[in-house]
């Protein structure tokens, strides 16, 4: 959302010559005696699709949680738009342009496609009295958003709980999308969904680049990941192993650092 007009729109493409959209420096993550991640360091590039990959256990939805603000990292830091930060709280990462699709999706399940979409942000009109939602405007500004994005949905008064889970999921790309977000952290995308909803998600990601919008998808797919994304980040038992610009790497490559068995590659070479 703009912070002067509340204006629905994408950020403005960006340009080559600013820094990185977010940049972690040195990060440690520890719970008690279990590190989660360690010396970790990795940047996103503007406007770009970006997959972070690893086994389970590997520290992907700890590195996610500490970008959103879900938590704080225990040493190092971390630079959104050139400037170090901590957020504090999800929402102060949402205030500053970071949204995050879980796999939970965090829907209201009783509640309308535009209210889940303005659910937190309601638009009011202000009578004399009292404070009351602006249903009428806030239904206009949804449908025009679908729109954009070409995302087809049922009639958005309806709950969405009655949607399929690929709708379910297009709404809560939608939402996040919405507020004037810089970056947008998927977890798992398409999980779950089948071949034609799945198409139809990944449309919407791509939409989202070509819009302005810097995205990271964290995925098990490596399919998906070599479909979207413009460079794939790799976590390994809580360590960033590297980065490979995805035009430029290969499955095999990527699967040998997830796995360890690139370092036996190499240790053998020399």
């Amino acid at each position: 959302m703009s912070a002067n007009t509340g204006e629905l729109r994408p950020p403005t493409p960006a340009s080559a010559s600013l820094p990185p959209i977010l940049s972690v420096q040195g990060v440690d993550m520890r719970f008690g005696a279990v590190t989660a991640l360690s010396n970790v360091s990795m940047y996103l590039s503007r406007g770009e699709i970006t997959g972070l990959v690893g086994d389970n256990g590997a520290g992907k939805s700890t590195l996610v949680k500490l970008i959103s603000g879900d938590l704080q990292p225990t040493e190092g830091s971390i630079a959104f738009e050139g400037k170090e930060t901590t957020f504090a709280s999800p929402a102060i990462a949402r205030a500053s342009g970071i949204e995050t699709v879980y796999q939970d999706l965090a829907l209201a399940g009783n509640m309308s496609v535009w209210a889940n979409v303005f659910l937190g942000r309601e638009r009011i009109r202000r009578p004399r009295v009292l404070n009351v939602l602006d249903k009428k405007a806030m239904i206009v500004e949804t449908r025009e958003m679908l729109e954009r994005y070409q995302m087809n949905v049922p009639p958005i008064d309806e709950p969405v709980d009655g949607l399929s889970g690929g709708q379910r999921q297009i709404i809560s790309i939608a939402r996040a999308a919405a507020w004037g977000s810089k970056l947008i952290l998927m977890d798992e995308p398409t999980a779950a969904l089948g071949v034609a909803e799945t198409k139809a998600v990944e449309g919407i990601i791509v939409s989202l680049k070509e819009s302005g919008f810097s995205v990271m998808i964290i995925s098990h797919n490596l399919e998906q990941v070599f479909r979207l994304t413009d460079a794939i980040w790799v976590l390994r038992r809580g360590r960033m192993i590297g980065k490979r610009r995805t035009d430029a790497t290969s499955p095999n490559e990527i699967v040998g650092m997830i796995t360890g068995a690139h370092e036996g590659a190499e240790a053998r070479r020399s």
